[in-house]
């Protein structure tokens, strides 16, 4: 079963540092840009072959723009895809808005509690997610995938990804770079996952 993952497109908090999580923040310019350019590699990639797959996103806004641009520029109806709940990035509660040095100031030792282990780290708030509940979800959107599948999503469900499928160590998964310029192809049933 093949997935082709895209991280959404750069926004003005990606480029601050600053945790996005679940606030519906859009994309910024180089975003719209990035979003474009996965469409035109994506529509290269697949050829014919892109009506036999569905397309999914998360509901966010800026993966919904990611989606809408990179269907555009297959020259696809930018309308036509579905959204998934679970493709939501991870809630960073409390957190959501702020530098990690912002953070540092006023909470150094949480701070230095998600620098230990930051896999299963839960940040303040009560709607606040780790990794590891993140993989949750992602494992079960994984597992419902019935038909070749483009998914726009975003770093931390590609994190997960790498974790479940790939079989990625937890300190290297929350590490690794997620690029939002590249594009993800996944064989769950081989259990391959690499970027193209």
């Amino acid at each position: 079963m093949l997935i082709y993952m895209i991280r959404h497109g750069q926004t003005d908090w990606n480029a601050e540092g600053r945790m996005q999580g679940q606030k519906d923040i859009g994309l910024n310019e180089v975003g719209r840009q990035q979003a474009s350019e996965n469409g035109r590699k994506l529509a290269q990639i697949l050829g014919d072959s892109a009506g036999d797959f569905d397309f999914v996103s998360s509901p966010l806004g800026r993966t919904r723009d990611t989606m809408e641009r990179l269907r555009a520029a297959m020259d696809l109806d930018p309308t036509q895809y579905r959204m998934d709940d679970r493709l939501k990035e991870l809630s960073f509660g409390d957190w959501e808005g702020s530098t990690l040095p912002e953070l540092a100031r006023v909470s150094p030792e949480r701070v230095a509690e998600r620098a230990r282990q930051k896999w299963g780290f839960i940040p303040p708030g009560d709607d606040a997610e780790s990794y590891e509940i993140l993989s949750w979800r992602i494992g079960a959107w994984l597992k419902s995938v019935e038909m070749p599948t483009v998914c726009v999503s975003h770093g931390g469900v590609i994190r997960s990804c790498f974790r479940l499928i790939g079989d990625v160590g937890e300190d290297e998964a929350c590490e690794m770079n997620i690029p939002q310029d590249r594009i993800l192809k996944i064989d769950r049933d081989q259990k391959r996952i690499g970027w193209i």
